[in-house]
């Protein structure tokens, strides 16, 4: 088991080493270690690797100039200048939040970015400001959308954080798949399978194999087939790419910039970069705060009451599974499967710095 402290120290000198100011090195990290502690180690030390060969491949602006190239006074499109995700991500974020400040919503789609971590990191910077933030990003192809095989979309998630009175808040971060890349890359590295309805093969029938992505298969969209509503996922990673790319002016859905060295990199280009798009809503431009933090009080109390279906103990609010893994994680520690350890091991060798494996 490995602390906080120690990934997060290893990982700022990683990003350090690659070019990146100390300012944006921990940034990036910020993201990585709320993975893990979120218990989504799909999106933590497991994504170091694609970061250090993208840095490798000189697809990474590490000296990035972050900027809006449009706005009005609730909207901005923000270019991330190459950068690593994480960092363009927080600045646009930010930049909504100023927004909303003064124009009650703000609103901002990026383009010219990279794969960015976790969706909820971001639009829970909002909820320090006493606003609803909202978060979207289009990711790798790897996609087929409904009654197709072409590798069109992303897992393109949708993150919402809400604040609460008493209650901790309510966060909803889910892809529009049934399950996000990251965690098949996992499964795959732990040698498991996969329930059927997650990935299909080249020709569409369904699989099991966790790393059929390599083999020329496909992701599904949220529902695994049509019958169960895979038409609907569809629908709802469309509106992520349109919002995160169309809007912004990056590469929509195939033509995304792949973040995994199995895909190759498009020569036709129909946009700038990978995109986000990011929202914060100031709670007292709708409504007195203090009533809207009750009414959310209540319906927290009222979803908890639920009765649990059999074999259940209780219904989940969303945001549950991430908080409980949070407090029971940095108590236990940080566990990094060995085929990730040895990864980060030969990272830190390339770049001169120590990492210790076996914790």
């Amino acid at each position: 088991m490995y602390t906080p402290e120690y990934l997060e120290d290893f990982t700022i000198r990683v990003f350090e080493k690659m070019g990146c100011s100390t300012e944006d090195a921990k940034a990036a990290t910020k993201v990585f270690i709320a993975a893990e502690l979120n218990g989504l180690p799909s999106h933590g030390m497991l994504r170091l690797k694609d970061y250090f060969e993208l840095w490798k491949a000189g697809r990474i602006n590490v000296r990035p100039d972050v900027k809006i190239v449009h706005e009005s006074p609730s909207t901005a499109v923000v270019d991330g200048d190459g950068a690593i995700g994480m960092i363009a991500a927080t600045k646009s974020m930010e930049i909504a939040i100023e927004k909303a400040k003064i124009a009650g919503t703000g609103w901002v789609s990026t383009r010219g970015s990279n794969h960015y971590g976790i969706a909820g990191y971001y639009s829970m910077m909002a909820l320090e400001h006493d606003m609803i933030g909202i978060c979207m990003t289009i990711a790798n192809p790897v996609v087929a959308p409904t009654w197709s095989v072409s590798k069109m979309l992303g897992t393109n998630p949708i993150a919402v954080a809400v604040p609460a009175k008493s209650y901790p808040p309510v966060v909803a971060d889910f892809a529009t798949t049934p399950i996000a890349r990251g965690k098949l890359a996992v499964a795959g590295k732990k040698g498991e399978k996969v329930p059927f309805g997650y990935v299909q093969d080249k020709d569409g029938v369904p699989s099991e194999n966790p790393d059929i992505l390599k083999e020329g298969g496909s992701m599904v969209t949220l529902g695994g087939s049509y019958e169960h509503g895979s038409h609907k996922g569809y629908c709802m990673s469309a509106i992520v790419d349109i919002f995160s790319c169309v809007l912004s002016g990056a590469n929509f859905g195939p033509f995304c910039p792949p973040s995994v060295a199995y895909l190759p990199v498009l020569d036709e280009k129909v946009g700038e970069g990978t995109g986000h798009f990011f929202g914060a809503m100031r709670i007292d431009a709708f409504q007195e705060k203090g009533v809207f933090l009750s009414q959310m009080d209540k319906w927290i109390e009222t979803f908890r009451s639920a009765k649990p279906a059999k074999g259940y103990d209780r219904v989940l609010i969303p945001g549950d599974p991430e908080r409980e893994n949070r407090e029971r994680i940095l108590k236990e520690g940080i566990r990094i499967i060995e085929p990730i350890q040895k990864e980060m091991k030969e990272i830190a060798d390339h770049l001169g710095i120590s990492f210790e494996t076996g914790m």
